[in-house]
């Protein structure tokens, strides 16, 4: 522990709030976000919309009165007449649009080898030979599904993204392949934005001064227009979490194509965020070290010299997120045995750029004051009652996990659709949880069978 690091126990936090555990600040209806508590362990108890109740069309399984609808299926047609919807559903962000329509931008985390393809359609392709990508769905105010259409084609790997306050999504790749690597024609690993209404006046260029690496999420300052990114490196050493100072902050769409500078965060005397296990760990005087080459021409990024000091690194780095004044961020798990400091099941951070402070505000697994009882959590969102909705990414029946603003951990849904064997079933993950814009609505994605689920209800009980 430096000066510039400080730090508080979970027995500490807890003790110095009335038992209530850390509270994080935002505005609004979504003050005190979280107020967890050691007592706040058990599903269902004083939390929550009840137990899931089995769908007997072995789909989605919600809580009595909630229902879903499906949007849309891997390998159905798409309605634009361009070919199959793709496969491997991920993120996904919700815009509103005229008349109370909705439209929503899907990622299709596709590989070289991927099921279904994105169609490539002319002026929407980046690199033919790639098969990633994301469609756009409009929907009318009961979620009946208007269109459907390719929105970018020819990426690799679309994992996640985020939202820009102007009304786009920035898809992520996560790969560092070059050209001629999995016969790609183009470099890839680099972020794209997409209009959700009409794509081709984004088309497909790839914004190169934000970092070619493996992206997984970004979140943006909307007073500064600061763009922070993490990257989920798989292997050691792990990825980094940068910010993008652009040339020209807020300038609406297209204005990231006019560059600027990327840095990757340094705390001092932390090279590795996992080894920090307290809620309330507090580290000020956050640094900020400009990449030596974004483009990572012959050294990945994470690998390049920072000079004096190294950079900080972290395992499983993925979403991301702005609340009030700070950009929240997972690291989904941790694990000593490949290579990690130390051990944990999922951590959300928190960095206030006013105060240059970088904040532990949640550990999930044993012995934390929030346990969920599945593992990872990976794609998260806030929910229109305060609180989180989190996808879990593990193994096993995979859930929906929401996260109240008193700590206490529910089920939301589980997905009941299956991949392998009888025997050995295996579920797909969920990806992609966003809300409506007038919070009625939940859109989440089932990865493998890629779907795409509308879930109304109570929301507000």
């Amino acid at each position: 522990m430096t000066e510039s690091g400080r730090i508080a126990t979970r027995r500490q936090v807890l003790a110095g709030t009335g038992a209530l555990g850390v509270g994080i600040a935002f505005s609004g209806a979504l003050s005190e976000l979280f107020a967890g508590t050691a007592a706040a362990q058990t599903l269902g108890h004083g939390g929550g919309y009840g137990p899931l109740v089995p769908d007997p069309k072995g789909l989605l399984d919600l809580p009595e009165g909630f229902r879903y609808r499906v949007l849309s299926r891997e390998g159905d047609p798409l309605r634009s007449g361009e070919g199959k919807v793709p496969s491997n559903h991920d993120g996904m962000s919700a815009f509103a649009g005229r008349g109370g329509r909705v439209h929503l931008v899907r990622n299709h985390e596709n590989r070289a080898d991927g099921r279904v393809p994105v169609p490539t359609v002319q002026g929407l392709t980046y690199d033919p030979a790639g098969k990633g990508g994301c469609t756009a769905l409009t929907l009318d105010s009961r979620d009946n599904v208007l269109s459907e259409r390719v929105a970018i084609a020819g990426t690799a790997v679309n994992c996640a993204g985020g939202p820009t306050p102007w009304g786009t999504w920035l898809t992520c790749e996560e790969t560092e392949d070059k050209a001629g690597t999995n016969g790609y024609a183009k470099d890839h690993g680099f972020i794209f934005e997409v209009d959700p209404v009409d794509p081709h006046r984004t088309g497909a260029v790839p914004l190169t001064a934000m970092g070619r690496f493996q992206h997984e999420a970004i979140a943006i300052d909307p007073r500064r227009g600061v763009v922070y990114e993490t990257e989920d490196a798989f292997q050691k050493p792990f990825g980094l979490f940068y910010r993008f100072l652009p040339d020209r902050p807020l300038g609406g769409r297209g204005s990231l194509r006019a560059g600027g500078r990327l840095q990757a965060m340094r705390v001092p005397g932390v090279p590795d965020l996992s080894s920090i296990q307290d809620i309330g760990a507090e580290f000020d005087g956050i640094e900020w070290v400009d990449v030596p080459d974004p483009q990572a021409a012959q050294t990945p990024v994470r690998l390049q010299d920072f000079g004096r000091g190294g950079i900080t690194h972290a395992q499983k780095l993925e979403g991301c997120y702005w609340g009030g004044r700070s950009v929240y961020f997972v690291s989904s798990f941790a694990r000593s045995a490949e290579g990690s400091a130390a051990d944990h099941f999922g951590q959300i951070w928190r960095y206030d750029p006013d105060r240059r402070r970088l904040t532990l505000v949640i550990v999930f697994g044993p012995d934390t004051d929030v346990q969920m009882p599945g593992e990872s959590p990976d794609n998260i969102c806030l929910a229109p009652s305060g609180g989180l909705m989190v996808c879990e990414d593990g193994n096993g029946a995979q859930h929906v996990f929401g996260v109240t603003r008193r700590g206490e951990v529910y089920p939301m849904a589980r997905n009941r659709q299956t991949i392998g064997t009888p025997e050995e079933p295996e579920w797909g993950e969920f990806a992609g949880v966003t809300f409506s814009p007038d919070g009625e609505t939940m859109y989440v994605n089932c990865y493998t069978p890629g779907t795409t689920f509308a879930v109304t209800g109570p929301w507000r009980r």
